[in-house]
């Protein structure tokens, strides 16, 4: 029977798993740690690592970056994920790190929306959002996440850490619980109309450019 070869995304894990070919770009965990992934075939797999390792080191490394990075979990829209991608640029952040189900470039689709900003905002992807997040903290950042929550504060009234990562969640489901508890602050954008909150890459484009007004002035 015809299989196919497909890698763990965890640092942790990495194990090569073999898969039925009808499988390959569905949802799936990983039979050796548990974790959550999109089955990519190992020689696309090697693409996406090399071509972030060329992004970080290229163009978009000579430009100013803000000490702000954003992790994106499990947003499933490629289009989405190019947007993030052109905001993030604009807003000067220095890193995506894209986790879960989050799409990576390359795609047709980010790149539709994205409009070259993926071949200049550095980008890595992680499987397990607590564990991206952990590597994050441990370089200093403190992070926001952009949800409703009981203790989350008006944008506006937001007082933005030095160091800033900013998180943000799934289309539908937001920010997941165990990331969202994880995370010291908490923000939201006031709404005013009949619907209960912004498109996700349009909302992430509103707190990213307030964090960036911030960050700039220290």
């Amino acid at each position: 029977m015809k299989t196919a070869l497909v890698r763990c995304p965890s640092d942790r894990c990495s194990q090569v798993i073999e898969i039925l070919p009808e499988w390959l770009g569905r949802n799936m965990y990983c039979p050796y740690c548990g974790v959550r992934m999109t089955a990519k075939p190992v020689e696309v797999d090697n693409e996406l690592r090399e071509r972030q390792k060329r992004v970080a080191g290229g163009r978009g490394s000579t430009i100013r970056r803000l000490p702000l990075v954003a992790l994106v979990d499990n947003v499933r829209s490629l289009w989405n994920i190019g947007s993030i991608f052109r905001s993030a640029d604009a807003c000067g952040v220095r890193e995506l790190v894209l986790t879960g189900i989050s799409g990576c470039p390359p795609r047709p689709e980010i790149s539709k929306t994205a409009l070259g900003a993926e071949e200049a905002v550095a980008w890595s992807y992680r499987a397990d959002a607590l564990e991206a997040l952990a590597g994050l903290r441990a370089q200093g950042y403190s992070a926001v996440a952009l949800e409703t929550s009981p203790r989350a504060l008006p944008l506006v009234e937001l007082r933005w850490p030095e160091r800033t990562c900013l998180v943000v969640g799934n289309e539908v489901a937001g920010v997941a619980e165990q990331l969202l508890e994880a995370c010291e602050l908490h923000t939201y954008i006031p709404m005013y109309g009949v619907k209960n909150s912004f498109n996700v890459a349009v909302a992430f484009g509103i707190a990213a450019s307030s964090a960036a007004a911030a960050l700039s002035r220290t």
